[in-house]
């Protein structure tokens, strides 16, 4: 195992291939010889817990989604060089201040700067950030509940988080170029390229 393992998250709005790209992404690796691993099911997870998720999404599931993903990632990276975040830190956030615009409500400041600092703060490990591209045209897949305006909210608020907190990140649209290029990028950060 490397000393450091390569860590690559990925956030965007549900429905939006995540998952796929980053399955592929850990077959590709793994294929080529290289231990990867991919953390993730973290909503699943937060529901079991009675946590609120998607339009309910809270400051609460925010904090545990974003802390108990990187304490995943974490744990992860005693088995593999290579650790793909199937929603990284800032999603969290992302869905939550989407929640709140999607209900017409305002959290308190103080919510909002410790959110922030701590989504800035666990982002800091990511050696790639990928952002995926909304298509709306592009057919729901999945049980999520269909909400077409929250879905555009998380979207949109993603990619205004992304750039208020000047995390780097790569744009990944619905296209399959842009797929195999984010696939072939992570295959070079991984050294296995």
């Amino acid at each position: 195992m490397n000393a450091v393992p390569v860590r690559i998250g990925i956030v965007g709005t549900y429905s939006t291939g995540k998952t796929t790209l980053m399955r592929r992404m850990e077959m590709e690796l793994r294929a080529l010889g290289t231990p990867a691993l991919r953390v993730g099911g973290l909503g699943k997870r937060a529901a079991f817990l009675g946590l609120p998720k998607m339009a309910r999404h809270t400051a609460l599931s925010s904090e545990w989604i974003m802390t108990a993903g990187v304490a995943a990632e974490l744990a992860a990276t005693v088995r593999a060089n290579v650790i793909l975040a199937d929603c990284a830190a800032p999603a969290a956030l992302a869905y939550y201040t989407a929640a709140l615009e999607h209900r017409a409500e305002k959290a308190p400041d103080e919510y909002l700067r410790r959110l922030r600092a701590l989504a800035t703060a666990l982002s800091t490990p990511y050696d790639l950030l990928l952002a995926t591209v909304l298509d709306p045209t592009e057919p729901l897949t999945g049980a999520h509940d269909h909400d077409p305006d929250f879905r555009r909210l998380v979207d949109e608020h993603t990619h205004q988080l992304l750039e208020a907190l000047s995390l780097g990140h790569v744009l990944v649209a619905n296209e399959d170029t842009s797929r195999t290029d984010a696939i072939h990028l992570a295959l070079t950060m991984a050294g296995a390229a």
